[in-house]
């Protein structure tokens, strides 16, 4: 039986809660779709209760939280109902992991060597601080008074044999059976006894939750339980998955190797251009940072990489900062740099109401990297691509961000609500969980080839002039027998119809109710209306 080594786990708790809150506090200044700058720089303690949901499911929750009854996996509406006052906003991983990362490099200055397991948990060798501070108590007081100092004070360090019985130890609390806790933040699990900590702890912390159901069926309920088995019979039972939280139970370490495989230390590719005086104009900006855009966009190619989404800091004279991450649909060059520069600085406030006189420094960094091989043009030509993007680059440099632009769909009822401009050189977002639905009473199939920007007023009617109404039970009072677009003169008989369906949303603001209905007339064209208070609205024509 092999020995594990000694391994410190870092642990942050409720991370994503905590970069939550530093990104809401940092005082960034982001512009939105519609161009509006906003910005939260509130100091004022937080008092409710706050959530972060995922597919309408809490995926982290503070400790005010967890008081009033939440836990990770409730769902958000059951979530609401028990805590009223809840603030609830959505998680962005992005965040998780773009807020850790500062954390990591401070941690590989005072210690190299550190695996990152996911946002808020890393791991190390214990063996090399404890070397170098003495023992395995001062070095892990001095990673927390570092933690401390970059405003962590509640960070955890467990230290047991393997990486497993190390992330278990800082999951425990002080009074834990099997912990030391020789400091404040410190779960301490002496040599050899990570079997006697593991033992108690239940099965579904070693695996998934599936296979922990299937040991818990067998009467296999705990940590101890499954190390009690034979190895040799929980491999030929339940293979790879069963040998890998057999070996986690028992607390050994990897079967071969070392178990902390360090990441390389990150390469910070970031470069500022202080102005003194302070630069006024958006114009004068992008002429001074154009030779600063080369040097960026030249260090990412001497490293073999592209930048796919930039991140660009401005900072006036009076200190304030203004942030905004760029993306790109293929990678950045230097003119193109340059370009969000000038459009960013062009969308900050007036300076009067700024307070400053100009931008007196430029801060480049990229967000988001990509192997330059993965960039280069294929084996047939694309010249027609590339001078498409250089003549609307162009074009856009001159009208601006906005002047050019493509559409996409996005998530909606309404077809007008599923439109969405782009300006031109943008990165396609993730469909956002908003976006990819679901949507009830959505337009099932294909969509309308014509959509009208504004709903056009239409009639339907029956046999005998009347207009159709929608009755109580949701359904057509007549057969439509006509469409009018205008006069009776325009009327064009119907030969089929759909049922109409319900499009309900936002009724505690008392929006009306819609039917949607779709109709094909005897001339052959189709088209989509609806019904709203009383009226027949046409949205669209199918070609």
């Amino acid at each position: 039986m092999s020995s594990a080594e000694r391994v410190m786990a870092l642990r942050v708790p409720d991370w994503p809660i905590r970069a939550h809150l530093i990104e809401r506090k940092a005082g960034v200044l982001e512009q939105n779709e519609s161009g509006r700058i906003e910005c939260d720089d509130s100091t004022e303690p937080r008092t409710a209760p706050l959530a972060l949901v995922a597919n309408r499911l809490v995926v982290a929750c503070d400790e005010a939280a967890r008081m009033a009854g939440l836990h990770v996996g409730l769902r958000q509406r059951e979530a609401q109902s028990r805590c009223p006052d809840l603030e609830i906003h959505p998680h962005d991983p992005e965040v998780d992991e773009r807020r850790f990362a500062p954390i990591l490099v401070a941690l590989e200055r005072l210690i190299p060597g550190i695996e990152p397991l996911r946002p808020g948990l890393c791991a190390m060798r214990a063996r090399g601080p404890a070397r170098y501070y003495g023992d395995e108590r001062r070095a892990a007081g001095a990673i927390l008074d570092l933690l401390s100092d970059l405003g962590l004070p509640e960070s955890l360090i467990g230290i047991a044999d393997g990486r497993f019985a190390a992330e278990q130890a800082a999951l425990a609390g002080p009074g834990d059976p099997g912990i030391a806790a020789p400091l404040p933040g410190l779960r301490l699990v002496q040599p050899g006894d990570s079997p006697a900590f593991l033992e108690p702890l239940p099965v579904d912390r070693a695996t998934d939750g599936d296979f922990a159901e299937v040991l818990r069926g067998l009467g296999i309920r705990t940590l101890g339980a499954l190390a009690a088995l034979p190895e040799e019979a929980v491999g030929q039972r339940f293979g790879a998955a069963g040998l890998s939280a057999h070996r986690r139970a028992t607390g050994r370490g990897a079967a071969h190797g070392t178990e902390i495989r360090p990441r390389d230390p990150a390469r910070e590719h970031v470069m500022e251009l202080p102005f003194e005086p302070p630069v006024e104009t958006s114009e004068q900006l992008a002429f001074a940072c154009m030779a600063l855009a080369e040097r960026f966009i030249g260090g990412l190619t001497e490293i073999g990489l592209v930048g796919t989404a930039l991140r660009i800091e401005l900072t006036d004279d009076t200190g304030a900062r203004y942030e905004r991450v760029w993306l790109h649909p293929d990678r950045f060059t230097a003119a193109d740099t340059v370009n969000r520069i000038r459009w960013q600085a062009d969308a900050l406030p007036r300076v009067a109401e700024r307070g400053g006189s100009g931008i007196a420094r430029v801060r480049l960094s990229p967000a988001h990297t990509d192997r330059i091989a993965a960039h280069e043009p294929g084996l047939w030509n694309t010249g027609a691509d590339e001078r498409v993007h250089h003549h609307l680059s162009r074009a856009q440099s001159r009208l601006g961000r906005t002047g050019v632009g493509t559409m996409e769909l996005t998530g909606g009822r309404l077809l007008a609500d599923r439109q969405r401009f782009v300006p031109w050189g943008t990165g396609r977002r993730a469909q956002r969980t908003r976006d990819a639905g679901p949507w009830p009473g959505a337009v099932p199939g294909p969509a309308p080839g014509v959509v009208f920007p504004d709903p056009m007023p239409v009639g339907v009617v029956d046999a005998e002039g009347r207009t159709d109404r929608i009755d109580d039970e949701d359904l057509l009072t007549a057969k439509p027998a006509q469409l009018r677009m205008g006069g009776a003169a325009d009327a064009v008989p119907v030969r089929d119809w759909s049922l109409p369906w319900p499009v309900r949303e936002r009724g505690w603001t008392g929006a009306p109710a819609r039917f949607r209905l779709q109709l094909q007339l005897e001339d052959g064209d189709a088209w989509l209306v609806f019904h709203e208070s009383g009226s027949w609205f046409a949205e669209g024509r199918y070609d």
